[in-house]
């Protein structure tokens, strides 16, 4: 085999003579070699992608003329171009960053300066020899270990950087998400995240970071198994967890902004068909469960289910979206305490938030917009809604009560999908208290993103093995603050608010009988039973029975079931 060295230039220009023993394939922006048996070369031009090069001498050539007559200058240039082009080729092979090559290229130029400074052809072309088999053996490429540096096995990481058609189930079972997805994510966050390369070491790439922060949070695995499973420090872990945090909070500011315009129009809508017009949402409150905090009051964090928690206030659409989160607060802080230091109460108080078309509803009562809460916020605001409670209950507020639950389980949903994707938010985990705000917003975020993307979620995942070996749902942190016995407002706009939802549902469901009633149905026999919730559907309501057939009103849409 003989290796034979092209140079760029013009048909006309002077050819520069380079010998070089090897046969290693030199494809570079200025330096092409190509691969010739014999003991000549016989080639004098060739159109490689459109660019003419000149042969330079051959092997042969050289033996002729010796080697004791060395290299000229020209030619000891491009033996350093040589080995550039060599080293570019090698490490473009490994699929490292541009920013890694032109790293470790800086850190050659010494070595590459002083073969291009050789005195004469032998010792030029050992030292091109020696170069390019330690380049091809992988010996060459590889830096020196540093004492600082502790070398790992890349575990988790090797296996998501695979391709092949199990990687899309691979990244959903530990990233929760696809392989574009993630993509979509590392290009969006990627220029929020870059680092200088400095003299001390080459920062990890961008995508490793991102799939570890994912990892841990979907996983909730400890820093040191995550970090060992990806090949990266402890503190290299702790690290990537803040950058990568504030890069998903700068790169989608807008994922958890209020509904406006068509978005706004869609949610009252659904909400209007479950029979709360003009609502805009549902307000819960749920515990990150955490370790005993270090360096503040524990009595603080201690919650009624007697262990240690941050509290969060979320407010989520039908569709689960989450439309505002409120994350800090120790755990024995009560619901309504969270809700008047909340960003939200300000705004709500001050008219930015509620600003829909006027609802017109029975007593005169007008309405801009509101919220649905449980009993934990009996005294709280005019614009939260919560239910009746209490045990003996009309038939009316025992309809409202059941439609309001129905409509504001779409909260204890989006709570399911949240914790049970990203799991280290469901398990009691040891936690900065400084970061652990931002990285639950930051959870929060993926979770729209997610739901935009339309990524599943395992209903699976909502289970789990108790002590015993039995299967039980997972304890979602949904601790309940509501009043004993019946929730009574002492808010007067609060509580003419809500008996007017109550009288206008009662009113549509009057309605839909009315019109089945006429068609021959006993008005007497419907007031008999219009008392109880339908037995099979906490949405539906038992509203009569006719022939041996069961009435049936679900969404105020007449439907009819054997009995």
């Amino acid at each position: 085999m003989r290796t034979v060295l092209w140079k760029c230039g013009a048909p006309d220009a002077c050819p520069s003579r380079v010998p070089l023993h090897s046969s290693v394939a030199i494809v570079d922006s200025g330096i092409v070699s190509l691969r010739r048996q014999g003991s000549a070369v016989s080639v004098s031009e060739a159109a490689v992608q459109g660019v003419t090069w000149q042969t330079v001498r051959g092997l042969a050539e050289m033996d002729s003329h010796g080697c004791s007559n060395g290299l000229r200058d020209e030619e000891i240039d491009v033996v350093a171009m040589a080995v550039t082009a060599i080293v570019v080729h090698t490490m473009g092979d490994k699929e490292s960053s541009s920013l890694d090559m032109l790293t470790r290229l800086r850190q050659r130029r010494p070595l590459l300066q002083s073969v291009a400074e050789a005195p004469d052809c032998t010792a030029t072309c050992e030292a091109v020899v020696q170069l390019c088999a330690a380049v091809m053996s992988g010996v060459f490429p590889r830096q020196t270990p540093r004492w600082w540096i502790k070398r790992r096995t890349d575990g988790t990481w090797e296996d998501l950087r695979l391709r092949d058609d199990a990687t899309d189930k691979y990244f959903g079972q530990k990233l929760r998400m696809s392989t574009a997805m993630f993509n979509h994510i590392v290009a969006v966050c990627a220029s929020y995240m870059e680092k200088k390369v400095t003299h001390y070491r080459i920062p990890s790439p961008v995508v490793q970071l991102i799939a570890f922060v994912l990892y841990r949070w979907a996983s909730g695995e400890t820093y040191k198994s995550g970090t060992s499973a990806f090949g990266i420090g402890r503190a290299t872990g702790l690290q990537a967890v803040r950058d990568v945090t504030s890069a998903l909070l700068q790169a989608y500011p807008d994922a958890r902004k209020w509904p406006m315009g068509r978005r706004r129009a869609q949610i009252l809508r659904a909400f209007r068909e479950k029979g709360f017009p003009n609502c805009f949402g549902a307000i819960y409150c749920t515990h990150i469960y955490i370790d005993k905090p270090a360096g503040a009051p524990s009595e603080n964090y201690y919650d009624r289910k007697q262990k240690f928690s941050v509290q969060a206030q979320v407010v989520v659409d039908l569709d689960l979206r989450i439309l505002n989160v409120h994350v800090g607060y120790p755990g024995s802080v009560h619901d309504v305490r969270v809700l008047h230091n909340s960003q939200l109460f300000r705004r709500a108080e001050s008219g930015e938030l509620f600003d829909a078309t006027p609802e017109n509803l029975p007593h005169g009562v007008v309405t801009r917009g509101y919220l649905l809460g449980d009993n934990g916020y009996p005294v709280a605001c005019p614009w939260i809604v919560s239910p009746y409670g209490g045990i003996d209950q009309g038939a009316d507020e025992e309809r409202f009560d059941t439609r309001q639950k129905v409509a504001r389980g779409c909260v204890e949903r989006a709570f399911g999908r949240l914790k049970c994707m990203w799991r280290l938010f469901l398990r009691t985990h040891k936690t900065n208290l400084e970061t652990l705000p931002q990285q639950f917003v930051a959870v929060c975020t993926l979770h729209n993103i997610l739901l935009d993307a339309g990524i599943d979620f395992d209903e699976n995942h909502l289970w789990e093995v108790d002590a015993n070996g039995v299967w039980c749902r997972v304890d979602l942190g949904i601790v309940g603050n509501g009043a004993c016995g019946r929730g009574r407002c002492t808010n007067v706009e609060g509580e003419l608010l809500r008996d007017a939802l109550r009288d206008r549902l009662a009113l549509m469901l009057d309605r839909a009988v009315g019109r089945w009633c006429t068609r021959g149905g006993s008005i007497d026999r419907r007031l008999e039973l219009l008392r109880g919730p339908c037995p099979w559907s906490s949405c539906a309501w038992l509203v009569g029975r006719w022939n041996g057939d069961i009435i049936v009103i679900d969404d105020f849409k007449l439907s009819f079931s054997c009995c």
